[in-house]
């Protein structure tokens, strides 16, 4: 795994990190990356808003509602 990631790359890790844990060497390049990404920082933050704000959220099978 290469240092230097592309936005695209970096994107990817961020998906990807949302279903696995990344290795090592994934986490240390998403870092460096984000820290000088503006634009990956923002989806970043916007992919954990997503995740806390969807696993609060009851659905339809915890809350008695109808789909």
């Amino acid at each position: 795994m290469k240092l230097k990631l592309t936005c695209k790359e970096a994107g990817r890790l961020i998906s990807e990190g949302l279903d696995r844990k990344l290795s090592l060497p994934q986490r240390t390049a998403l870092r460096l990356h984000l820290a000088i990404c503006d634009a990956c920082t923002r989806i970043h933050l916007q992919f954990q808003f997503l995740r806390r704000a969807a696993s609060r959220y009851p659905g339809p099978e915890r809350d008695g509602g109808e789909s």
